[in-house]
């Protein structure tokens, strides 16, 4: 890429000081162009809207959820502007974001940590990449990804429906079965099927002195996918 093609980019971070320092670091380089620094996914699109850039940067955590807007955000966009890459920035190498991610496809994708956004040969071989249609993940979190499929690979929840994992998680947040019922709309004694199922799957046989609730939860903490870090 010449100085006379630059890429124009949208930032989005709630944090003025990481846009504005982002904005300076890219601009600097002389093959970015930045069209618009936005804090929440609001003003995300409407500034894609308004400027038709080649890329987005942007948090996965901003205002009014402070959740997933991020990688929502990025779904809308390569889907409504196809020719349109993303980068998305996480504080963490969470695998769990990552597998969120991409979960409707890698083209025109990036993940990367906001701890390597100071390497700027690394950031801008990501910008140029999803704007070829490509895509790009950080290395740690490659190591991540391939924690996460080995521990679902071996994961005794994998024998669990998926509604018995759903009660699973109700009962990790120490919900009795009257109040799982109430939270997932089924019956108690619905629940307490699933429960002894749950039991049964897990090998948890009775024992005195072992509550088998209490350690179908400890199986659940130890191999859910969900636990971890998070950005």
């Amino acid at each position: 890429m010449t100085d006379e093609v630059r890429l124009r980019v949208v930032i989005a971070d709630d944090s003025y000081l990481v846009r504005e320092g982002t904005r300076r670091l890219l601009e600097d380089s002389g093959r970015v162009e930045v069209t618009a620094g936005v804090g929440d996914a609001e003003a995300l699109l409407e500034a894609v809207r308004a400027t038709g850039p080649d890329v987005v940067i942007t948090d996965i955590r901003m205002p009014p959820g402070h959740s997933t807007e991020g990688i929502e955000a990025a779904h809308a966009i390569r889907a409504a502007y196809p020719r349109i890459g993303v980068v998305v920035l996480s504080q963490y190498s969470d695998a769990d974001y990552a597998v969120r991610l991409f979960s409707r496809g890698t083209a025109g994708l990036g993940y990367l940590l906001k701890a390597g956004i100071g390497e700027l040969d690394d950031v801008l071989h990501a910008l140029d990449e999803v704007a070829r249609g490509g895509s790009v993940v950080d290395p740690k979190v490659v190591e991540r990804l391939v924690d996460h499929r080995i521990i679902q690979a071996e994961s005794p929840l994998r024998r669990l429906g998926e509604r018995e994992l759903d009660v699973l998680r109700e009962m990790a947040e120490g919900r009795t079965n009257a109040a799982i019922g109430a939270t997932l709309h089924l019956s108690e004694s619905t629940v307490e099927k699933h429960v002894a199922a749950i039991f049964a799957k897990l090998g948890l046989s009775e024992e005195p002195g072992v509550s088998r609730r209490v350690a179908a939860v400890l199986s659940y903490l130890r191999n859910s996918p969900e636990e971890g870090g998070r950005d």
